[in-house]
């Protein structure tokens, strides 16, 4: 099968990767992300400027027509430069869950601001003690008149801290843990009745703690039809799961690469390290689960469109497959470089700690091992 990029998605792929050279640098990494506010507006707005922000959107509300295979690129590339920008919970989820089942009204409002870089979003799911249980959800929201009523916590909501507008779950209906009864809302960030604990994550990104105490939301900001949202947000973080495997994935080339590197001019004995055969069967080990990663992050990005069973066995076994090579080519690249590997000024521990988080976001190895073993059974 012929799996190589249009021309379109070369040109996207060329301009991404030499934006982010000539400015993503890891020095620069280091200085946004302990910086407030832990980001770069003008990096985002000229995200937009690239058509980064509208690659996987729609023509007809400001993007470029793209898909899956867009954002794989980017994120691919994102990866590589350690990118702290809120694109997976703007672009990804938010773009997806209103291009998917949001109303003309919503498309038309929401849409066009994403692609131009106007807004922010931040997915705010989890909850202290959902487990990765998207339906484990104590977040209520109650009709009255209008509007609904929100009260809840959400933990760990990546990018929240300079988000516009949340993405919420919440339970409508039901018993905690019904997969029925889950809506989903657009609510402003800024609203009465919302409270954040913000704080850097040990990646370099930043994110919140959330309370909502009698926070009132228009019903017109529903997305999708109330009680029967759970497949959206399955769906959601299928899409967000293959994109954050092709980030890991960029994390990975750019460890594997520098181990290589560093393994031909590390002296010891006076004869380089990569001289010596227990490390050259390591490094060839290391290529190997990258070269894997990307064909797993391949098939996951083109399966999203497919039905719902074999995108769910796709996006659990591309997690299974990228939170195993990772931890293998970071704590790899790590013996190999020795001491120096996870100290602060080398950029190699900084990349591990990113596919760290990675795994750990939207189910680890363990639980996506589970979900594949329970959707093989049915």
């Amino acid at each position: 099968m012929d799996f190589s990029f249009s021309e379109e998605q070369e040109l996207l792929r060329n301009s991404v990767a030499r934006f982010l050279a000539d400015n993503y640098a890891f020095d620069v990494f280091r200085k946004v992300s302990r910086g407030e506010p832990g980001w770069r507006r003008t990096i985002w707005k000229q995200f937009a400027e690239l058509g980064l922000l509208g690659a996987s959107l729609p023509e007809e509300y400001g993007g470029l027509g793209g898909g899956a295979v867009e954002t794989m690129i980017a994120m691919e590339a994102f990866g590589r430069a350690l990118v702290v920008e809120p694109y997976v919970p703007t672009v990804v989820i938010a773009g997806g869950l209103i291009r998917t089942a949001g109303t003309e009204a919503q498309k038309q409002e929401w849409l066009p601001r994403i692609a131009s870089g106007d807004s922010v979003f931040a997915f705010a799911f989890a909850e202290p003690r959902g487990r990765y249980n998207l339906s484990d959800l104590t977040t209520t929201a109650k009709k009255r008149g209008t509007d609904y009523v929100l009260n809840g916590r959400k933990a760990v909501v990546i990018g929240a801290p300079f988000a516009d507008t949340l993405i919420v779950t919440a339970r409508t209906t039901g018993e905690r843990r019904d997969a029925g009864g889950v809506s989903v809302f657009l609510v402003d960030a800024r609203a009465n009745g919302i409270s954040r604990r913000d704080y850097p994550t040990m990646d370099g990104l930043r994110a919140s703690d959330i309370t909502f105490e009698n926070v009132e939301v228009p019903v017109e900001n529903v997305i999708g039809a109330p009680d029967e949202a759970l497949p959206l947000v399955e769906r959601a973080t299928d899409e967000a799961i293959a994109a954050h495997c092709a980030e890991a994935l960029g994390t990975m080339r750019v460890m594997q690469e520098a181990t290589v590197e560093y393994a031909k001019t590390r002296k010891q004995f006076g004869v380089p390290i990569g001289k010596f055969q227990v490390l050259q069967h390591r490094m060839v080990d290391m290529f190997m689960q990258v070269e894997q990663s990307a064909s797993m992050t391949l098939m996951v990005t083109l399966k999203l469109g497919e039905g719902t069973e074999g995108r769910k066995k796709a996006a659990s076994a591309a997690k299974v497959q990228i939170g195993n090579a990772a931890r293998f080519v970071g704590q790899s690249a790590v013996q190999i470089h020795g001491g120096i590997g996870m100290t602060d000024e080398l950029a190699l521990g900084h990349y591990f700690k990113r596919v760290t988080m990675i795994d750990a976001l939207y189910g680890n190895v363990d639980h996506h091992l589970a979900r594949y073993a329970s959707l093989s059974s049915q």
